[in-house]
């Protein structure tokens, strides 16, 4: 999943992940298993063409709280340090 030292890294949103994932500055991309196919499938094809590591978390809800916030999170990235 996410550790605590990576929560100093992360970056929430799809289009910020997205474009972190594709510039290379992603070193870990976290998706919830319960977002939008519209969102998961661009996540699942950069990661793979990057080589980024991709972590999943059942739920919006979960991942929104790992990442800090008080809303579901679709996905987020660990930016490089």
């Amino acid at each position: 999943m996410i550790t605590d030292a990576e929560k100093n890294h992360l970056q929430v949103g799809f289009k910020q992940s997205l474009k972190a994932i594709n510039e290379g500055r992603a070193v870990k991309a976290v998706l919830a298993l319960d977002c939008d196919e519209k969102i998961s499938a661009p996540i699942r094809k950069a990661a793979s063409d990057t080589n980024t590591e991709l972590a999943e978390i059942p739920t919006m809800h979960e991942l929104g709280a790992v990442c800090g916030i008080e809303v579901g999170a679709s996905c987020a990235v660990v930016l490089a340090e």
